[in-house]
């Protein structure tokens, strides 16, 4: 079922994107394991046209936030005011009442503003004056930054992008690609043609199924090993938090029913460890001099780690 849908929804948003096969395939494991994702790229690279044109095939309410310094945390979450007809208190609801919230440029927002969406993405909840209630289901935040301007920007701080299950880049498309994309959408993006394979309310069913893929024990240890080791590298001044240890538990699920099994394997854990772990890591100011990233150390981490066995791949069938 997952991965028919997966199929579904990828051939509807390449009718806009051309090329991005395996970033849409994460999108869809964050979307089926309510994680939410930051898309970190270069301006003109297709960020918010896939947003939209996977919110499009996914059937699900979709808002789009623009993130400017002057935005209020109220924008977002709403607010009280009084209305003097009725001599009372009215809610306004505010745009993060989605299923699928587009937080353009979340970065250019201050501090402030940033910190309005910490309860929303962990907890699926907003606290207006002192009064909770939760948003629908399913609820992803989907951001978008400018890596590269740094004016009238503000860095998103530890604890937002730890709240990220994925970091994910478009980067520029290949020739075929680009001239593809100039003769098929040169003149509009064709969102029109996007159909609709699923709503919410069957994504929040599938989203329970996906928590009943089975995890084995070695390989939820490989996955513990791998975050941990996360946090004593020497090149690493601050490593991957047990949060990161959950999102990948749930995130490979999700992977595994996409590509049509009941249980993850260590090759799920790979496809996910660079888009899930490197935002999550500071490196040391004297290895960054020295040309360290986090992705070549996530590189080291993987070789170091010793796999599960080929037993994972059979393990205990019911």
């Amino acid at each position: 079922m997952v991965k028919q849908l997966s199929e579904r929804i990828q051939n509807e948003v390449s009718k806009v994107v051309s090329g991005k096969e395996k970033q849409v395939r994460l999108l869809i494991a964050a979307v089926l394991s309510e994680g939410h994702i930051l898309l970190d790229d270069l301006p003109g690279v297709g960020k918010t046209t896939l947003v939209k044109a996977l919110s499009m095939a996914l059937g699900c309410d979709y808002k789009r936030v623009q993130f400017t310094p002057d935005l209020l945390p109220s924008d977002i979450i709403g607010m009280n005011i009084f209305d003097r007809q009725t001599g009372a208190f009215k809610r306004i609801e505010g745009p993060v009442r989605t299923n699928l919230l587009l937080a353009d440029e979340l970065n250019r927002a201050i501090p402030r503003t940033q910190s309005a969406l910490l309860e929303a993405m962990e907890e699926r909840q907003v606290t207006i004056d002192g009064e909770t209630s939760p948003l629908p289901e399913p609820f992803v935040v989907l951001a978008t930054q400018n890596p590269v301007e740094s004016e009238s920007t503000f860095r998103l701080p530890a604890a937002q992008m730890d709240r990220f299950m994925f970091k994910l880049s478009l980067g520029y498309p290949k020739t075929a690609e680009e001239v593809y994309m100039i003769k098929n959408v040169g003149d509009y993006i064709p969102f029109d043609t996007i159909e609709a394979v699923t709503d919410a309310s069957e994504l929040a069913k599938l989203q329970k199924d996906v928590r009943e893929v089975a995890v084995s024990d070695d390989v939820t240890e490989y996955i513990v090993k791998l975050v941990s080791s996360t946090r004593s590298h020497p090149a690493v001044k601050l490593g991957a938090s047990p949060r990161a240890s959950k999102a990948m538990f749930k995130a490979a699920k999700a992977l595994a029913a996409i590509y049509g099994r009941d249980f993850a394997t260590p090759d799920d854990i790979h496809e996910l460890a660079v888009p899930l772990l490197s935002h999550r890591l500071t490196i040391d100011p004297r290895a960054r001099s020295a040309g360290k990233t986090p992705e070549n150390v996530l590189a080291e981490i993987m070789g170091q780690v010793v796999v599960p066995p080929e037993k994972e791949r059979l393990f205990d069938e019911k």
